[in-house]
Protein backbone atom coordinates (compact mmCIF):
# COMPACT_ATOMS: atom_id res chain seq x y z
CA UNK A 1 0.00 0.00 0.00
CA UNK A 2 1.89 3.47 -1.14
CA UNK A 3 2.07 5.62 1.65
CA UNK A 4 2.18 8.59 -1.11
CA UNK A 5 -0.37 11.64 -0.01
CA UNK A 6 -2.54 12.86 -3.28
CA UNK A 7 -1.14 16.64 -3.98
CA UNK A 8 -3.77 19.41 -4.03
CA UNK A 9 -3.97 21.80 -7.03
CA UNK A 10 -3.32 25.27 -6.29
CA UNK A 11 -6.68 26.70 -6.08
CA UNK A 12 -8.43 29.94 -4.88
CA UNK A 13 -7.63 30.98 -1.70
CA UNK A 14 -4.13 28.98 -1.58
CA UNK A 15 -0.77 30.70 -1.04
CA UNK A 16 1.65 28.25 -3.30
CA UNK A 17 5.33 28.65 -1.95
CA UNK A 18 8.20 28.73 -4.33
CA UNK A 19 11.87 28.18 -3.15
CA UNK A 20 14.41 29.60 -5.96
CA UNK A 21 16.68 27.17 -6.74
CA UNK A 22 19.78 27.23 -5.26
CA UNK A 23 22.57 27.18 -7.32
CA UNK A 24 25.54 24.57 -6.77
CA UNK A 25 29.00 26.03 -7.23
CA UNK A 26 31.73 23.75 -9.10
CA UNK A 27 34.92 23.41 -6.56
CA UNK A 28 37.90 25.69 -7.85
CA UNK A 29 40.21 23.96 -10.16
CA UNK A 30 43.68 22.62 -9.56
CA UNK A 31 46.20 22.49 -12.60
CA UNK A 32 48.30 19.66 -12.71
CA UNK A 33 52.00 20.81 -13.78
CA UNK A 34 54.41 18.45 -15.88
CA UNK A 35 58.20 19.34 -15.21
CA UNK A 36 60.73 18.56 -17.43
CA UNK A 37 64.08 17.09 -16.17
CA UNK A 38 66.94 16.54 -18.28
CA UNK A 39 67.02 12.46 -16.82
CA UNK A 40 63.72 11.18 -16.99
CA UNK A 41 63.26 9.33 -20.76
CA UNK A 42 60.31 10.81 -23.09
CA UNK A 43 59.01 6.84 -23.45
CA UNK A 44 58.38 6.72 -19.57
CA UNK A 45 56.82 10.50 -19.04
CA UNK A 46 54.23 9.25 -22.19
CA UNK A 47 54.07 5.99 -20.26
CA UNK A 48 52.78 7.78 -17.05
CA UNK A 49 50.37 10.43 -18.85
CA UNK A 50 48.56 7.51 -20.44
CA UNK A 51 48.00 5.56 -17.26
CA UNK A 52 47.68 7.76 -14.34
CA UNK A 53 46.28 10.89 -16.27
CA UNK A 54 44.29 8.89 -19.19
CA UNK A 55 45.49 10.88 -22.39
CA UNK A 56 45.57 9.24 -25.81
CA UNK A 57 49.11 8.78 -26.77
CA UNK A 58 48.92 12.26 -29.46
CA UNK A 59 47.90 14.09 -26.92
CA UNK A 60 50.72 12.57 -24.44
CA UNK A 61 53.41 13.14 -26.60
CA UNK A 62 52.46 16.58 -27.10
CA UNK A 63 52.08 17.06 -23.22
CA UNK A 64 55.70 15.78 -22.87
CA UNK A 65 57.10 17.75 -25.83
CA UNK A 66 55.68 21.44 -24.46
CA UNK A 67 57.14 20.23 -21.39
CA UNK A 68 60.77 19.63 -23.04
CA UNK A 69 60.78 22.43 -25.29
CA UNK A 70 59.08 25.27 -22.55
CA UNK A 71 60.07 23.39 -19.28
CA UNK A 72 56.90 22.81 -17.82
CA UNK A 73 53.15 21.81 -19.22
CA UNK A 74 49.30 21.74 -18.10
CA UNK A 75 48.52 18.26 -17.99
CA UNK A 76 44.76 18.85 -16.71
CA UNK A 77 42.86 20.69 -14.69
CA UNK A 78 41.27 18.95 -11.87
CA UNK A 79 39.01 19.46 -8.18
CA UNK A 80 41.61 19.63 -5.76
CA UNK A 81 41.09 16.18 -4.32
CA UNK A 82 41.18 14.56 -7.65
CA UNK A 83 44.49 16.83 -8.45
CA UNK A 84 46.31 15.39 -5.48
CA UNK A 85 45.80 11.99 -5.94
CA UNK A 86 46.81 12.28 -9.58
CA UNK A 87 50.13 13.81 -8.70
CA UNK A 88 50.60 11.42 -6.09
CA UNK A 89 49.78 8.84 -8.46
CA UNK A 90 52.00 10.02 -10.85
CA UNK A 91 54.85 10.70 -8.30
CA UNK A 92 54.77 7.19 -6.57
CA UNK A 93 55.18 5.52 -9.92
CA UNK A 94 58.10 8.24 -10.81
CA UNK A 95 60.18 7.03 -7.76
CA UNK A 96 59.02 3.59 -8.12
CA UNK A 97 61.24 3.57 -11.51
CA UNK A 98 63.71 5.66 -9.44
CA UNK A 99 63.06 8.37 -12.31
CA UNK A 100 63.19 12.39 -10.95
CA UNK A 101 60.15 13.02 -13.17
CA UNK A 102 58.09 15.90 -11.29
CA UNK A 103 54.35 16.71 -11.31
CA UNK A 104 52.95 19.72 -9.12
CA UNK A 105 49.39 21.02 -8.57
CA UNK A 106 48.50 24.50 -8.54
CA UNK A 107 45.13 26.64 -8.26
CA UNK A 108 43.81 27.57 -11.66
CA UNK A 109 44.01 31.64 -11.73
CA UNK A 110 42.21 31.46 -15.11
CA UNK A 111 39.62 28.73 -15.31
CA UNK A 112 38.41 30.09 -18.49
CA UNK A 113 41.65 29.27 -20.32
CA UNK A 114 41.73 25.83 -21.72
CA UNK A 115 44.12 25.31 -24.14
CA UNK A 116 46.34 22.99 -21.86
CA UNK A 117 49.81 25.07 -22.30
CA UNK A 118 51.53 26.59 -19.89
Amino acid sequence: MSTERPQREPGAGELVLVRPRERVRRPPLYRVLLHNDDYTPREFVVAILLRVFRKEVGEAQQLMLHAHRHGVAIVARYPREVAELKVDDAMQAARAAEMPLQFTMEPDEDEDDADGQA
